[in-house]
């Protein structure tokens, strides 16, 4: 089976080919920085414009690197939700219409279970069941992984995800949008404990996160020290370490009290080099493994969507010719295979 993804949830459109034989044929993604950059921040609107303009050329790029065309296809994936409704509404109207006008299937792809599955992509896969830690700027949750579509939520964020509270602070720091990764590129350079700040949610039973707390603590800190380049570092420097700190706890909850050795992480905040440091440490000593995907398929990306959609075709599980999508779309409601 070959199947072409259809990525645009947010400010990235990802094109990909994935073959069920020969893998990955195609990846093409264009990310919307520049234009948002100006603003600190995604602005839907243009978010949704910028989709429109890029997914047909990008889809004739992936098509140009796979050497194949839409008479090669068995079926087309797209993200349907959760996300930006106008966003989604650009990928989902282009994949089902193309299907429509190719005569092959098209299949409605949730936008975490494509983050969750993306290790898959990887030689070195996890067999079920596992625990996922899902950390974007938009979820954090922790799931325990029995099959796909068989999902069980742990725990999740009630305010702010990791990446969005990374991203907040890193603004609150002075640094140019996207901030999380610039917040951690700063956090390098910072002095480890001279700030400290709480770890939340650990000092109680439970599996749910929350991060708006800890975002208010660095902002009170960041008013009151001098505004000079150490002092922003070592605040970026205590701030990650609280939020890695906090995840690392809950993942070592979550595999104690499940019993599995497995865990996966995935998703934008999967790419932190310090929190794959830390978890790799934590499973080593519980002589378990972690999985996550390569760098560039942690951030949004058609390849996850193409693998996720792929899953769901096999099994017999295709979209019907209405356009429905889904910005609030529970991931344990999805329907196994």
């Amino acid at each position: 089976m070959r199947i072409l993804g259809i990525e645009s949830s947010c400010d990235e459109t990802g094109i990909a080919i994935y073959d069920d034989e020969k893998g990955l044929l195609a990846h093409q993604l264009y990310s919307q920085v520049k234009v948002h950059a100006d603003y600190g921040g995604v602005v839907p609107e243009l978010a949704s414009r910028d989709h429109v303009r890029k997914t047909l050329p990008l889809i004739d790029a992936a098509f140009a690197q796979a050497g194949c065309g839409p008479e090669d296809l068995d079926g087309i994936a797209y993200t349907a939700g959760p996300g930006l409704v106008g966003a989604l509404l650009v990928g989902t109207s282009i994949g089902r219409s193309l299907a429509y006008g190719w005569d092959i299937p098209a299949v409605a792809v949730h936008h975490m279970e494509g983050h969750l599955l993306a290790p898959m992509l990887e030689e070195n896969t996890p067999e079920f069941p596992f625990i996922a830690l899902l950390v974007s700027g938009g979820h954090t949750m922790m799931v325990k992984v029995a099959g796909i579509g068989q999902y069980e939520v742990l725990g999740e964020s009630v305010d702010d995800a990791a990446g969005e509270a990374f991203d907040k602070t890193a603004k609150l720091l002075g640094l140019d949008y996207p901030g999380g990764p610039r917040l951690a590129k700063m956090a390098e350079q910072g002095v480890a404990k001279r700030f400290v700040f709480p770890r939340p949610m650990t000092d109680k039973p439970g599996l749910d996160f929350s991060f708006s707390g800890l975002k208010t603590a660095a902002s009170i800190t960041i008013r009151e020290k001098d505004d000079d380049d150490q002092t922003k570092a070592d605040i970026a420097h205590a701030f990650q370490t609280a939020v890695i700190d906090t995840l690392v706890i809950k993942c070592k909850r979550a595999l104690k009290q499940t019993d599995i050795k497995r865990l996966v992480i995935a998703g934008g905040v999967s790419a932190n080099t310090q929190l794959r440091l830390q978890l790799e440490r934590v499973m080593k000593g519980m002589k378990g493994e972690v999985f996550y995907p390569r760098t560039e398929f942690c951030t949004d990306n058609g390849a996850m969507i193409a693998y996720a959609g792929m899953q769901r075709l096999k099994a017999g599980q295709f979209a019907t010719l209405d356009m429905k999508t889904k910005p609030r779309w529970p991931i344990d409601s999805l329907e196994p295979i």
